[in-house]
């Protein structure tokens, strides 16, 4: 097969523009061509007046080493797709895997064991998705919280409620695999070839339920809500798991656990720190979501092209003179903020949206690095306790603060908000009358500088006016900053060696919850590789 890149191609392009643009190219005819599959499609909006679709496809065609020679194009290679191969299976143990967590770490991890002769089981402290998304829904709409059913924890993990964004900044052959999973449960085929596939909350839980599924026919035992509560171990080696559930406490023996708690599982952290495992802070960052009219930050990315192609979205940078760097993360196109917190006394948003991204607003994370130099404490857990801080801060801003008369006909959870005209001059807002903010159940006007590190909040203001002269509108000052935003990442990470086991063996830390990921993709190639190890261990 040849690989073409670059092609340049109109917005409205079919499959037989694909195919005679690459003929041409070859100089043979469109008949010729025996298989064209689109490999890469990007945006190119670098000319507003002629904005382009660039491809990349790969072709079938005879005599293919004598077309190369004659095409003598650089931009024409031999291409011979590699699939993913899971190594030979090697454990002799008798004993299944336990797979703590059911985010995308623990799912492949697990999916790829089971996939490969080796089930486990697998403990999950929150609901099933449907179960978990009517607890979310009721919590959005009333402020009533579950502490083990909410968007941190339950089936699916916290990507579950986000944009379901697939994009990744690695390159690990097992990216390719883990793409061909989700679409093989369900997910859309063009996350094989977009440049920033995207899943979409609603088809996303569609597919974490067909992997259950799937598990379960492979022979693995699902335990919704059942946590892991303690670790029992022997001459330096796991053995055992104790465990809460619905009907009590239990201990489950064990030899080796792969553990993907989420980047939320703070309760976990802590055991795991009093029980001795070697853990660490780690850095990430923290700040607040910015939220825009979708169409104009579109019509700025496209120019006049933005309604005939999808929604845009946008990343931006920029490093101060104070050493300070701000930057925009988890950007969701057509999406809303979400209350995403996972106990009392705690406001913390994120960004969600639909496979349509046809929403109103776009918003994103608007975040500043920080890193355990800003913690107090050297401990592994400085960094939980400095996020608890700020979010206790958001919390009493947007609802303890709240004046009595108005209190009774309010619900917790509501998240302080400002309008970037207001945050810009450094004034509370006392209204918000520009983009409406889509948080539910409901934000305070406010001034995010009382739940913001000042660092933080400086970084922020200094850096919107650098940020709008590289997208414009990015500074308008009617857009709407909902604070706050802390769980970027984890804030710890357990530490692992070269066979990605803890010093205590057969512990197996994983994905973003253990400090090794970065997202759906990233976790999910995390899983797979821990997979790997536990299949060749012996």
């Amino acid at each position: 097969m040849l690989r073409i890149q670059n092609l340049t191609l109109p917005l409205d392009f079919s499959q037989e523009d694909l195919r005679r643009k690459a003929a041409k190219l070859l100089n043979v005819s469109p008949a010729s061509l025996e298989e064209v599959k689109l490999l890469r499609q990007s945006v190119d909006a670098r000319k507003k007046s002629d904005v382009r679709y660039i491809c990349t496809v790969g072709v079938s065609v005879q005599n293919e080493s004598a077309l190369l020679v004659h095409c003598g194009d650089p931009a024409v290679t031999v291409w011979e797709p590699v699939p993913y191969v899971f190594p030979t299976v090697t454990r002799r143990s008798t004993q299944k895997p336990v797979v703590v967590g059911m985010g995308p770490a623990g799912l492949f991890a697990a999916l790829f064991l089971a996939r490969n002769g080796l089930p486990s089981i697998i403990l999950e402290r929150g609901r099933d998705v449907d179960a978990r998304t009517e607890d979310v829904e009721l919590f959005w709409k009333t402020g009533s919280l579950s502490r083990t059913s909410n968007v941190q924890f339950g089936e699916g993990g916290a990507g579950t409620f986000s944009d379901g964004k697939l994009n990744t900044g690695t390159h690990d052959p097992r990216i390719s695999a883990v793409l061909e999973a989700f679409v093989h449960y369900g997910a859309p085929e063009d996350i094989l070839y977009q440049q920033k596939p995207h899943v979409g909350t609603d088809v996303l839980r569609g597919v974490v339920k067909n992997i259950r599924h799937e598990l379960i026919s492979l022979g693995c035992e699902v335990l919704f809500e059942h946590q892991l509560t303690g670790l029992k171990q022997k001459d330096g080696c796991l053995n055992a798991v104790t465990v809460m559930a619905e009907q009590g406490p239990y201990e489950l023996s064990c030899d080796t656990l792969i553990l993907a708690p989420g980047h939320s599982a703070r309760d976990t952290f802590r055991m795991l720190h009093e029980t001795g495992i070697p853990m660490e802070p780690k850095a990430f960052a923290v700040g607040c979501r910015i939220e825009h009219d979708q169409a104009m930050i579109s019509e700025a990315q496209y120019g006049p092209a933005w309604e005939k192609l999808p929604p845009a979205d946008y990343k931006l940078a920029c490093h101060l003179p104070s050493g300070r760097s701000a930057f925009t993360f988890c950007v969701c196109p057509g999406g809303q903020v979400v209350a995403s917190a996972s106990d009392y006394g705690q406001v913390v948003t994120n960004g969600m949206s639909l496979r349509a991204r046809d929403g109103k607003n776009i918003n994103g994370g608007f975040l500043v690095g920080v890193s355990p130099t800003d913690y107090e404490g050297s401990d592994p857990l400085a960094g939980v306790r400095f996020q608890e801080q700020w979010e206790r801060a958001a919390w009493d801003l947007g609802t303890g603060g709240l004046p009595p008369a108005y209190a009774p006909d309010m619900p917790v959870f509501r998240a302080p908000a400002q309008q970037v005209a207001d945050f810009l001059r450094g004034v509370s807002s006392s209204s918000l009358s520009g983009v409406i903010a889509t948080y539910r159940p409901g934000v305070t006007p406010a001034a995010l500088d009382d739940c913001l590190p000042g660092y933080v909040a400086d970084t922020l203001r200094s850096a919107l006016p650098i940020l709008d002269r590289k997208l414009r509108g990015f500074a308008d000052g009617g857009a709407v900053l909902t604070g706050i935003e802390t769980r970027s990442s984890s804030p710890v990470r357990i530490l692992r060696g070269e066979d990605l086991q803890s010093p205590l063996r057969g512990l197996y830390p994983c994905g973003e919850g253990a400090g090794y990921a970065g997202g759906i993709t990233s976790a999910a190639v995390d899983g797979i590789r821990v997979a790997e190890a536990v299949a060749r261990s012996l």
